[in-house]
């Protein structure tokens, strides 16, 4: 279950926008075509629609594991979409797809694919099929649910498989050693964005009133290459930076009370 670690860790699990079945492909295969590693000039929507043109991918019980294969070698990568209220995919069984499950498969990569795949399905067997993802009010639900079937594949003890994740997720800290983040941790996470430049003051988007009053009142300084900073009681790490004109930048980040 390597590449939908990777796809959570590197924020890849998106909520369609659309209900359309291509349209939903083709915003997904845009997310994979922007991965650096995948190799560029691959048309990755026209190779995925062209694949469902000859073989429809929907597995049925509500989920479908869209795809394309390529020559070059590389690594295994995913997107993972939910639809809150589900594509008609034309899958066997005539039932709505909740989840979709993209992949970009290199030849190197098909023996793998073909494991993640069959370990995928056997989670989700193991578990209550996709009844949770029909029933999720949000991503985090969905996320969990997923992190449910990854603990399934991977090792029977959840509490492992949320360290783990959680070691995804804080990789920064992780890796400095700065902080320790145990499983216990998992529900402080934060998740926020952070906007700074253009002369104006950092603004903080997240739904923790707190957290955004702390973060805009405290000294941040130039963030930079940072991958982590201190503010407010907080310790944040950022997973991405997104640069604008006019000397803006937006960050998305994890914060975790010191």
């Amino acid at each position: 279950m390597k590449s939908i670690l990777t796809a959570l860790q590197d924020g890849r699990l998106i909520e369609l926008p659309e209900t359309d079945k291509e349209k939903a492909l083709r915003y997904m295969a845009t997310i994979l075509e922007a991965i650096p590693e995948v190799s560029p000039g691959v048309d990755i929507a026209e190779g995925v629609l062209e694949r469902e043109r000859s073989a429809n991918t929907g597995i049925g019980l509500g989920w479908a594991c869209p795809h394309i294969r390529v020559d070059t070698d590389g690594d295994l990568f995913s997107v993972i979409g939910w639809s809150p209220s589900g594509i008609d995919y034309g899958s066997a069984d005539g039932g709505k797809v909740r989840l979709l499950v993209m992949y970009y498969i290199p030849g190197n990569q098909r023996t793998p694919y073909l494991k993640e795949l069959s370990g995928l399905a056997k989670a989700i067997q193991k578990g209550q099929g996709i009844e949770n993802i029909e029933k999720a009010a949000s991503l985090n639900d969905v996320r969990n649910e997923l992190l449910n079937w990854v603990s399934a594949s991977i090792d029977n003890t959840m509490p492992q498989a949320k360290a783990r994740m959680i070691k995804l997720e804080a990789k920064h800290a992780l890796a400095t050693g700065q902080v320790c983040v145990t499983p216990q941790g998992l529900e402080r996470l934060i998740p926020f964005y952070l906007i700074t430049g253009g002369g104006a003051k950092p603004m903080a988007l997240a739904q923790d009133a707190e957290l955004v009053r702390l973060i805009e009142t405290s000294e941040i300084g130039p963030i930079g290459d940072r991958p982590d900073f201190d503010a407010g009681g907080y310790r944040v790490f950022i997973r991405s930076r997104s640069a604008y004109k006019a000397d803006r930048a937006m960050y998305d980040c994890l914060a975790i009370k010191r």
